[in-house]
């Protein structure tokens, strides 16, 4: 039996506020599903993050609603291609969800994965 390759990706997902405001319990709920789907399939959770409530570059319409603002949060997992597309459909199905963006980080090889430090997050606030 062989191994099955997996890549490095990160997620940054928005979830929308409009219709449920400031629910940090659903967040968490919806990283949940994600994390699991990860997890129960053999793929690596590298980290998770929650950025907060920030206004959308542009006005986005998703589910006949028009979204402003939304609840982001960032994921970073080693999974399988196939694990990569479960989860990028199981966002995709997700009404809560406004956008998610995917994207993999280097060519799944370990001394180029090693190459990647923890994200260096911009805090609220801060101009850097």
């Amino acid at each position: 039996m062989h191994a099955v390759a997996t890549m490095l990706y990160e997620l940054i997902a928005i979830r929308e506020i409009q219709v449920r405001p400031g629910s940090l319990s659903e967040v968490k709920e919806i990283a949940h599903t994600v994390g699991s789907l990860v997890l129960k399939n053999g793929g690596v959770v590298r980290g998770l993050s929650n950025w907060g409530v920030f206004s959308l570059p542009k006005p986005v319409s998703v589910h006949q609603m028009k979204h402003t603002h939304g609840h982001y949060f960032v994921m970073r997992y080693d999974a399988s291609t196939k694990v990569h597309g479960d989860v990028r459909n199981t966002l995709r199905l997700e009404p809560r969800m406004i956008r998610a963006a995917h994207v993999k980080l280097g060519d799944g090889k370990l001394e180029t994965l090693s190459r990647f430090g923890a994200p260096k997050w911009r805090t609220q606030g801060s101009e850097a």
